[in-house]
């Protein structure tokens, strides 16, 4: 298996593709709309969630959707998201560190920041 994203989805089928593609636009998808978005068979659209959850390119989640039990097909992100360890323009103190001193000037500054963006 191929090791990065754009790798894994040289090797995809158009059908896996479009599969992928319409997974992403959605941001998600329950399975049972899946198939029927790409028009194909619920056989053929199994096959294909299969493909992109063996390249781990989704993830699938059960879930109750219309009465009746599905999966819920997200696709997977390779972008990190760092906006969660700052407070403004300051990095979280936390990072690197085994223990922290929660009485630290800050550690205590990055939550006060924290708190006047939430506000």
């Amino acid at each position: 298996m191929s090791t990065t994203a754009s790798a894994r989805e040289d090797d995809l089928s158009e059908e896996e593709l479009a599969g992928l593609e319409l997974i992403r636009e959605t941001k998600g998808i329950h399975q049972s709309d899946f198939w029927k978005e790409l028009d194909i068979s619920s056989r053929q659209g199994s096959r294909v969630v299969d493909t992109l959850l063996e390249e781990e390119l989704i993830e699938r989640f059960e879930t109750v959707y219309k009465g009746n039990r599905t999966y819920f097909l997200r696709p997977i992100s390779r972008d990190l998201d760092f906006s969660l360890l700052m407070a403004g323009d300051m990095l979280s103190p936390l990072i690197g560190e085994e223990s922290v001193d929660e009485t630290s000037d800050r550690f205590s500054q990055w939550v006060m920041q924290l708190a006047f963006e939430n506000r």
